[in-house]
């Protein structure tokens, strides 16, 4: 699947919304991906993540075990875990910090990719991945559905993603006017922890 088709199956979707948006990261954007338009539809979720899946196995081989960041990892992790035929886990957070809960283990030896949906600073994904170290089984690396960085996001291990886009994101004092002018919407999940 080519960048082009991955832009194309999230405006069909109406999940590339334009306006003024609080990131997950904090960090203010014109541009916001609502995956979460592209999840409620399973045909398209299963194309998305199964390319996804390609990519991850003709960089790391084979994969056992798939580890998400809760909440917008779970859908991505567990239907590219499915193209992989490999399991599917995911951490939540306790006390602010990602853990496996649930009775969910990674064994000594497995093959693990962590699976995250969008990257913007890589904040959720170098803390789940930090969640995955503490466990046996080798961490060969991550992937992500659109890493929106432009490919800047520093994750501590290799980066797979289905598109990479150059999205700007500002923080709050260094807004640009046009952006400041228009009214703010705050639609990301990291604020849902127990």
């Amino acid at each position: 699947m080519t960048q082009d088709e991955v832009l194309a199956e999230f405006k069909d979707a109406g999940a590339l919304l334009e306006g003024h948006f609080i990131l997950s990261s904090g960090l203010h954007s014109p541009v916001f991906l609502q995956k979460m338009f592209i999840f409620m539809d399973p045909a398209r979720t299963e194309r998305l993540c199964r390319a996804l899946a390609e990519k991850i196995r003709a960089r790391f081989g084979k994969i056992d075990m798939v580890v998400s960041p809760a909440v917008g990892g779970i859908v991505p992790g567990y239907e590219t875990a499915r193209a992989l035929g490999a399991k599917a886990v995911f951490v939540e957070r306790e006390n602010g910090r990602f853990q496996l809960r649930r009775g969910f283990q990674i064994p000594s030896g497995a093959r693990v990719v962590m699976v995250e949906d969008i990257v913007t600073t890589g904040l959720s994904s170098r803390e789940c991945l930090a969640a995955i170290a503490d466990h046996p089984g080798e961490v060969v690396g991550a992937a992500c559905l659109i890493d929106r960085s432009g490919g800047k996001a520093d994750l501590g291990k290799p980066l797979v993603a289905l598109a990479t886009l150059d999205i700007p994101a500002f923080p709050a004092d260094q807004l640009p006017p046009e952006l400041a002018s228009l009214p703010v919407v705050k639609p990301g999940s990291r604020a849902l922890s127990s």
